[in-house]
């Protein structure tokens, strides 16, 4: 599968995007998807998954309340809608998939496929100024 991540751009801090994350060569709903960030001199870090049956999602604690992950399996697409945003979100942006369906289970396991996963795509921009 190919995942390419889209819909970034500038927004004033309390603005909201939708980031896209579309699928190529499988179906969306095979795997569990995941969104993660990586600001200027920072690690890359987990924001939100979605497990491949939609049943189970997760969100870091920075972003809980404020951001909505969700599939659209007839666009094959799966997307992060970000609201309120703050300087804080500034960061690319990406998406991947875990076969295993466990990155929704947690923190732990966000952290672990963040060691594992190696073929990371561009990724999308996140600019958060006023």
């Amino acid at each position: 599968v190919q995942l390419q991540a889209s819909g970034g751009g500038l927004v004033q801090p309390g603005g909201s995007l939708r980031l896209s994350c579309a699928a190529s060569g499988a179906n969306v709903n095979a795997f569990a998807i995941g969104w993660f960030r990586q600001a200027p001199g920072k690690e890359r870090e987990g924001v939100s998954s979605i497990s491949s049956s939609d049943d189970l999602t997760y969100y870091a604690d920075s972003v809980r309340g404020r951001f909505t992950i969700s599939r659209d399996n007839a666009k094959n697409t799966v997307y992060l809608q970000m609201n309120n945003l703050s300087p804080e979100d500034a960061a690319v942006y990406y998406c991947a998939e875990d076969p295993s369906d466990s990155i929704p289970l947690g923190n732990y396991y966000m952290r672990s496929f963040l060691v594992s996963y190696d073929h990371w795509g561009q990724g999308t921009l996140v600019t958060v100024s006023s």
